[in-house]
């Protein structure tokens, strides 16, 4: 990461200011009331029930003529706004001298949410999120042998959320019917009905709102010394940073009462109760960390010969709340060496150790080696006069990596309070202790040995840019539990370095620039593969070699090959039964794997796409007479995506949830050649929710990620009022899908957060 830093000259003051609109893309369409209650009733009929709503309701809900008996309401278009808005704010400031150079960067976001306020309300209750950021850093040549650095980060987020919680009203709006009650009752109350107790739109407007307050401030010092009166290239560095965080909450949530309304009696129902907003702090996260580090480096030319090397020691220590602290340190060192800059020789070496484990013993540390060479062809004599390659150069790096991850204290056998047991003299209570987990003092670092070998250049004149890299990475020593548990022992084995995957690709770029009077452009693409491999974890023996997890991708699902629908009794009664279910037509048929006319565990295999997933992009652009495009499109193949759940199945949640427009492709005696979705029924199906290839689709997509168009005003028009530059823009963001299967977003389909379109328009000012 590089960060921006002073330069030497006049001041320079940049100033860009943006706003934006947001829309969340692919949220699934809920069924009106109508669609629901006629599907519910058939669903009802396909479980053996009678149907609960009359021909009466039916008319009701589609006429709209009873909205409190027979409500329809969008709850989706109530609880949340079609846009929300974006607006952020930089302020760069730069200039320096021959003494000292300065950056100071000033930021500031205001991004409101998705969920509707009330105006009754006098405090937001919207997901809100705003940022205050400043970063500074300052380089100062104290004299021609000493230098130093300072840099300084300080930010403020204030983040708003409803008292009931973001991620709980969504959750309440996916699995809520239009018809399961309507806003309010005749008497303004809100509504509600026995089975549910509860509002949507309550929970996001009447339930107060909770505060979240985070300061963060960070501070780096350095200092460098050049011993060049020792040796020409030697060099001390120093360097010393803290880092402090704090957040704190403050809940101003309230709890509300709704009401079931009965026609009948004109009477209500009261559920919960109308309570004041209540006034608590509470620190939910606390933190600070300090790094020291001490570097020494050596950087020499000798004739065609350069060398150079840095040896290291650092200290890393993390403090978050009560948590125990986490200390990382060690020393690391890197040697370079050239040959007239054609051949590179580089060899480095990390030696770390970390808390997490046993403090004696070899397992505390790791050794990490790598090195690297390098061929720069085209200083070779047979390229030299070949004039149409001006760089090329050959490469490849092979090295070891670490990683702590265990937790604290898996080498120390623990020790838990149980259950209670009467017994002694006197027939008292006694707390038992358990042993869980088991120890592991030999636990270490997960470890992998990387392999990279590229070719990179660039033709004519640089106008052609090019890079094609092999990587072959194998993970070892990861952390899993054996698969093959002895029940002797009466314990589960302990987390062991065991586990081996390996991941292996391809990653590509070509460039092409080029320059026409003044019409420049440019065309930019990448691409990559990536294909990985599970090569140990101590699985049991599998009774047929299409259920071993060993051998296929890391991470892969599994589950039974579908058929198709049952289309009647007869071809269930020649079909493989599963176990524990009785199919009715219309019911997912599945693959009889062995053979054995039942469909259970054994018959479920490696399902989703098993080729490498090979993702792909395009950054193209121009520039003419102060005009700018520039376009970012993205995309994958080879990619699967599974649905299922609350946004995709009708009637979950215990029969009472939610259903959707895909649901009404269901299978009927009358649609059996178009359906597109099994029976529907009430709560959960143990055949036709099964993990099976029926609920996965195509995730193959290329998606038009990032478009802006510049317009900057000319010199002499800026000039005369003051202005170095003036540029004005206008970008989008996630601004067209394209994809296999549209019914979800591809890179967001769980019925989470959904992801946002952005419509932007900006002006960035130079003084």
């Amino acid at each position: 990461i590089t960060t921006k830093r002073g330069a030497k000259g006049r001041q320079s003051i940049s100033f860009t200011a943006q706003t934006a609109f947001q829309k969340s893309l692919k949220t699934p369409n809920a069924l009106n009331s109508f669609q629901y209650a006629t599907l519910y009733n058939e669903a009802r009929v396909n479980d053996g029930l009678t149907p609960i709503y009359t021909s009466t309701d039916l008319q009701a809900y589609q006429t709209g003529s009873d909205p409190i008996g027979h409500p329809d309401v969008d709850w989706k278009s109530v609880v949340t706004k079609p846009t929300s808005r974006f607006n952020h704010y930089t302020l760069n400031v730069s200039g320096g001298n021959d003494f000292g150079k300065y950056f100071v960067a000033v930021e500031h976001v205001n991004q409101t949410g998705l969920f509707r306020s009330s105006d009754l309300n006098t405090y937001e209750t919207d997901n809100t999120f705003k940022n205050f950021t400043v970063r500074s850093n300052v380089d100062l040549q104290i004299n021609k042998k000493l230098s130093a650095g300072i840099n300084l980060m300080g930010r403020l987020i204030n983040m708003n959320d409803p008292g009931f919680g973001s991620g709980s009203i969504l959750n309440q709006m996916y699995i809520t019917p239009n018809n399961a009650y309507p806003i309010y009752n005749p008497n303004g109350t809100y509504a509600t009905t026995s089975s549910y107790q509860n509002n949507i739109y309550a929970q996001a407007v009447s339930s107060g709102y909770i505060g979240t307050y985070k300061r963060d401030v960070l501070a780096d010092l350095f200092l460098k010394r050049t011993f060049n009166e020792i040796t020409e290239g030697l060099w001390l560095k120093a360097k010393a940073s803290i880092y402090s965080t704090l957040a704190e909450n403050t809940f101003r949530n309230k709890s509300f009462a709704t009401f079931a309304y009965n026609p009948t009696t004109n009477a209500y129902t009261q559920y919960g109760t109308n309570g004041t907003q209540s006034n608590t702090t509470g620190i939910t996260q606390q933190g600070h960390s300090d790094y020291e580090e001490l570097a020494l480096g050596y950087d020499r030319n000798f004739g065609k010969n350069g060398v150079s090397a840095i040896l290291l020691a650092n200290n890393d220590n993390a403090f978050s709340g009560s948590d125990l602290p986490y200390t990382l340190r060690g020393i690391s060192g890197k040697a370079s060496y050239n040959f007239d800059e054609k051949y590179v020789l580089d060899l480095a070496f990390g030696y770390n150790g970390s808390n997490y484990y046993p403090p004696a013993g070899d397992f505390k540390y790791g050794f990490f080696p790598a090195m690297g060479l390098a061929w720069n062809m085209e200083k070779e004599n047979f390229l030299k006069d070949v004039k149409w390659v001006s760089a090329l150069k050959l490469y490849g790096t092979y090295g070891k990596t670490g990683n702590d991850n265990p937790g604290y204290f898996v080498y120390i056998q623990r020790y838990f309070d149980g259950t209670s047991a009467y017994f002694g003299a006197t027939a008292g209570s006694q707390t038992s202790i358990f042993e869980q987990p088991l120890a592991n003092p030999n636990i270490t670092w997960e470890k992998a040995n990387k392999l990279n070998i590229g070719v990179q250049g660039t033709l004519f004149n640089n106008k052609v840019g090019f890079s094609v890299e092999r990587y072959s990475d194998k993970y070892y020593d990861l952390l899993m539990q054996r698969g093959k548990n002895s029940a002797l022992i009466g314990q589960n084995y302990p987390i062991e370095n065991i586990g081996q995957s390996r991941y292996t690709g391809w990653d590509f770029k070509l460039n092409y620039q080029q320059t026409i009077n003044k019409f420049s452009y440019f065309i930019a693409a990448t691409g990559g593969t990536q294909k990985s491999e599970v090569l140990f974890q101590d699985e049991v023996n599998q009774p047929y070699a299409w259920m071993q997890r060993t051998g296929q991708a890391v991470g892969q699902r599994f589950g039974y090959i579908d058929q198709g629908l049952f289309q009647s009794q007869a071809e269930i009664n020649t079909s493989a039964k599963v176990e524990g279910y009785t199919a009715q037509p219309g019911d997912i048929k599945y693959k009889d794997l062995n053979g054995d006319g039942i469909i259970n565990q054994l018959d479920q295999t490696a399902i989703g796409n098993t080729k490498a997933l090979f993702y792909y992009g395009f950054n193209l652009g121009f520039q003419f007479k102060g005009f700018d495009l520039s376009a970012l499109i993205q995309g994958a193949m080879n990619r699967t995506v599974y649905v299922g759940g609350n946004t995709e199945w009708a009637f979950q949640n215990g029969g009472f949830g939610q259903a959707w427009e895909q649901n009404l492709g269901r299978w009927t005696p009358q649609t059996a050649s178009t359906a597109t979705q099994p029976r529907v029924g009430l709560g959960a199906n143990i055949n036709n929710y099964a993990t099976s290839t029926y609920w996965q689709h195509s995730g193959n997509y290329v998606r038009l990620k990032n478009v802006e168009l510049g317009y900057t005003i000319p010199d002499f028009l800026t000039k005369k009022i003051g202005l170095q530059s003036l540029r004005v823009f206008a970008n989008a963001t996630n601004l067209l899908t394209f994809s296999a299967y549209d019914k979800i977003d591809p890179e967001v389909y769980n019925g989470s957060y959904p992801i946002q379109r952005l419509i932007n328009m900006g002006v960035n000012v130079k003084f």
